[in-house]
């Protein structure tokens, strides 16, 4: 089974990153992008085909080490 980890930063927080690469795109003239935050994706495989325990895995991996979940939020989805 096959899964996407994503993960951003929290609403309200500076994201140094995504105004770096908001200013970067205005500088190359493309007009009409007012808003940039970035962040990661994880595609993960997994060895069971069960969903409820891939979650759980999942969820355990993200709160550990994938995520840190003071700044960050974090969603999984199974494409």
């Amino acid at each position: 089974m096959k899964a996407n980890i994503i993960v951003t930063l929290k609403n309200g927080l500076l994201d140094p990153q995504g105004k770096a690469i908001e200013g970067a795109l205005k500088s190359l003239d493309l007009a009409g992008i007012e808003n940039v935050r970035q962040g990661k994706i994880f595609e993960v495989e997994l060895a069971t085909q069960d969903r409820s325990a891939a979650q759980d895995l999942l969820k355990s991996a993200c709160e550990k080490l994938l995520a840190n979940t003071i700044v960050e939020n974090y969603r999984i989805e199974f494409p």
